[in-house]
C-alpha cells in the first residue's frame, strides 16, 4: 500500500527544492530545473493587511513606498524573522509553481537553511512552508546542499569544504560521511557588505546613498585584489547641502569600504581548518576549498582566500544556483541522502 502511494505521489505532486535566502529565494522544480529566482522581499498594504507584491516587483518598492505600503524582508541573517509573511511569500512561490505544473497532491519540499539553525528555527521553517501547501517538508543546511550542488563526495570518507556566502549569513563547513565535521555561520554576507559601501561613502565622499545603490555598485565594480581600474557613477544625497549629487567610484573604494568585513571571513575560515581534523584537512588541501553564492561572484576573493588559506580555492560552476540545484539532485534520491537531511519525524522534541 505504501509503495502504490508512493508511486501516486511521484506522479501526481511536484517537488520542489527552495534555496530560502535572506536575499533571495531560488525554486527548483524537479523536471524543469530552476524556474524562479525572486528577492526574499513581500509588500504589505498596512490599511488592508493584505500582501500587495512579492519578490521582484516587491523589491522595486524599497525606498519608494508610500507610508501605507510597509517593505519586508521576512529572513533575517537566514533565518525566519517575520513568521506571517515568510508563510505569504512561501505561499505565492509554491503556487507560482503549482499554477505553471498543476498536479493533484500538494507538494513535496526540499528546504535549504543555514547551518547550525536551532530547533525553534526549525520548526518554524516546517511551519511556514506546510502552511504555505507543503505535503511533506525536507530540511538541508545550505553548505551540504551546494556539495551536493556541485558533486563533491559528501557520503564518503573523504573531506570536503564549502564556504557559502548569501545575503544574510556566510557558511563556512567542512564535509565527510554525510555529516558536517566542522561548521561557523559568519554575518559576513552580502548585506553586511552593502552596509560597508554606504557607511565608506557616507565617511569618505559625504554622500548618502541607499544599500541597494550599495548593492548595485558592488556587482558593477567590487574587486578584490589587482584589478584594471573598474569606475561606476553613484547617485545620492550630499550631506553638506541635502541635494542630489553623483560621484565617480572606482573598484578600490568597494575594496577599502567591505576590506574588515572580508579580514572576518578569512579569519572564521581559518578558525574552522584549526578545528578540522588533520586527516580530513589534508584531503582539503589536495581536493581545495569550493566558493559558492552571490558573494562568490566578489572580483578576485577566491584568489585572497587561496593566498591567505594557501589552499586552492575554486569558485563554483553557477555559484548563485549550487545550492538550489543540490535540493533538486537530493530530489531525485532522498532516501539515498537521508542521512543528511531533517525531517520532521527526527527533530528533537521541543521542550
Amino acid at each position: 500500500m505504501n509503495n502504490l502511494l508512493t508511486k501516486l505521489y511521484t506522479k501526481f505532486s511536484n517537488d520542489i527544492g527552495i534555496d530560502l535566502g535572506t536575499a533571495n529565494t531560488l525554486v527548483y522544480v524537479k523536471g524543469k530545473g530552476v524556474i524562479i529566482n525572486e528577492p526574499s522581499v513581500v509588500a504589505l498594504n498596512t490599511k488592508s493587511d493584505r500582501v500587495v507584491a512579492v519578490g521582484a516587483e516587491a523589491r522595486e518598492m524599497l525606498g519608494r513606498n508610500p507610508d501605507h505600503i510597509r517593505v519586508v524582508r521576512p529572513l533575517v541573517d537566514g533565518v525566519i524573522s517575520d513568521f506571517d509573511v515568510t508563510e505569504e511569500m512561501l505561499a505565492y512561490l509554491i503556487g507560482k509553481v503549482e499554477k505553471l505544473s498543476p498536479k493533484f497532491f500538494k507538494p513535496r519540499v526540499v528546504v535549504g537553511v543555514p547551518s547550525g539553525i536551532t530547533n525553534v528555527e526549525q520548526r518554524a521553517v516546517y511551519d511556514a512552508a506546510h502552511n504555505a501547501g507543503a505535503r511533506e517538508v525536507y530540511i538541508i543546511e545550505e553548505p551540504m546542499a551546494a556539495a551536493v550542488g556541485l558533486d563533491l563526495p559528501v557520503r564518503a570518507p573523504v573531506g570536503s569544504m564549502v564556504i557559502d556566502i548569501g545575503g544574510g549569513t556566510a557558511d563556512v563547513a567542512v564535509i565527510s560521511l554525510s555529516g558536517v565535521v566542522q561548521s561557523k555561520n559568519l554575518k559576513v554576507a552580502g548585506d553586511k557588505l552593502n552596509t560597508d559601501i554606504v557607511n565608506h561613502l557616507r565617511d569618505e565622499y559625504k554622500i548618502l546613498v541607499g544599500e541597494k545603490t550599495a548593492e548595485e555598485v558592488k556587482i558593477r565594480v567590487g574587486a578584490i585584489d589587482e584589478y584594471e581600474i573598474l569606475e561606476s557613477e553613484v547617485r545620492g544625497r550630499d550631506m553638506l547641502t541635502g541635494l542630489p549629487r553623483q560621484i565617480s567610484v572606482t573598484h578600490y573604494d568597494i575594496y577599502m569600504a567591505i576590506k574588515d568585513s572580508i579580514d572576518v571571513l578569512v579569519d572564521g575560515v581559518k578558525e574552522v581548518l584549526e578545528k578540522t581534523p588533520p586527516e580530513v584537512v589534508s584531503d582539503v588541501m589536495q581536493n581545495g576549498i569550493y566558493l559558492v553564492g552571490g558573494g562568490a561572484e566578489i572580483r578576485g576573493l577566491d584568489k585572497l582566500l587561496s593566498r591567505e588559506l594557501d589552499i586552492p580555492v575554486i569558485v563554483g560552476v553557477d555559484p548563485l544556483y549550487s545550492v538550489v540545484l543540490g535540493t533538486g539532485k537530493i530530489l531525485d534520491d532522498i532516501e539515498g541522502y537521508r542521512q543528511i537531511l531533517m525531517h520532521e519525524d527526527d527533530e528533537v522534541p521541543l521542550l
